[in-house]
């Protein structure tokens, strides 16, 4: 039996931010990813190969002023993707973690799809020299990400000293993570929760 189509086409624009992201949960990793960011284009890149979502993402922003609005924005617009696609979220895993390493880097990503909002972001990255990349940012993001798809998530990096192995276990971590938090799973009847509802 084939598996239901999970997919969403989101735009969204404002004075700040222009934004479109299609999006295939049952996909196998096929990505464009085109932002004004380089760097984070490469995160977003890194999360949807190895979560094995087909991802496309379009952005232009007011980055002449700050990269917060357009980085924030994208974790808005992703997070509502996934929350359409999942749909009534039945039969899925709902939980999902993973601990991927990078070189000296180590990052834990543990996820719950409970419709309840939470983030615990624990990284620290020491700043050994000038940084390319706005790291604070990346905690943004994810608060937006969850505001939107109603995820529990808690990132924690263990052990990293270079920022870009760094962020990019932990991006690896949260797309292995969700995958199999949305993972169908065939003895799942219905909604998984003791309420019966997400």
């Amino acid at each position: 039996m084939p598996s239901p189509k999970r997919s969403a086409n989101i735009k969204r624009k404002t004075k700040e931010t222009d934004i479109t992201v299609q999006l295939n949960i049952n996909g196998s990793g096929k990505i464009s990813i085109q932002t004004p960011i380089g760097f984070f284009n490469h995160l977003l890149e890194s999360f949807a190969r190895h979560g094995f979502f087909d991802l496309v993402v379009k952005a232009k922003g007011d980055i002449e002023v700050d990269e917060h609005h357009t980085i924030e924005d994208i974790g808005l617009v992703l997070g509502e993707a996934f929350s359409q696609a999942l749909k009534n979220k039945k039969g899925i895993n709902r939980f999902g973690w993973a601990l991927i390493p990078m070189d000296e880097a180590r990052a834990k990503v543990c996820v719950d799809i409970s419709s309840r909002p939470f983030l615990v972001y624990k990284v620290s990255i020491p700043k050994q020299r000038q940084w390319e990349f706005n790291v604070n940012l990346v905690e943004d993001f994810f608060r937006a990400f969850c505001t939107e798809a109603g995820l529990c998530l808690h990132i924690e990096l263990e052990a990293g000293k270079d920022y870009h192995h760094s962020l990019e276990a932990i991006f690896k971590a949260f797309g292995r993570a969700l995958a199999e938090a949305v993972r169908l799973n065939p003895r799942i009847k219905g909604v998984p929760s003791t309420k019966g509802k997400l």
